[in-house]
């Protein structure tokens, strides 16, 4: 399995709704909203890089109110 957190711009005041919406996906392990630079923090998983890439590309890109992302796989040194 690979992981990585995904770091997430919204339009102003959607980033309850984005973390909402993108919670029910398959592979999603968490979403948060905070504060700082990005709106939404979310930690996925998915079977390898490829997969991760197209639930990033074809799933969390499309949510209404995201401006950009951030993909950030985890490894392990």
């Amino acid at each position: 399995m690979v992981q990585a957190y995904i770091l997430i711009q919204t339009e102003v005041g959607k980033a309850a709704a984005v973390a909402s919406e993108i919670t029910d996906f398959a592979g999603i392990i968490s979403a948060e909203d905070v504060t700082g630079p990005y709106d939404v923090i979310v930690r996925a998983e998915a079977e390898n890089v490829d997969l991760l890439g197209k639930m990033v590309v074809a799933k969390i890109q499309n949510v209404e109110g995201i401006t950009r992302t951030l993909t950030c796989p985890v490894v392990h040194l």
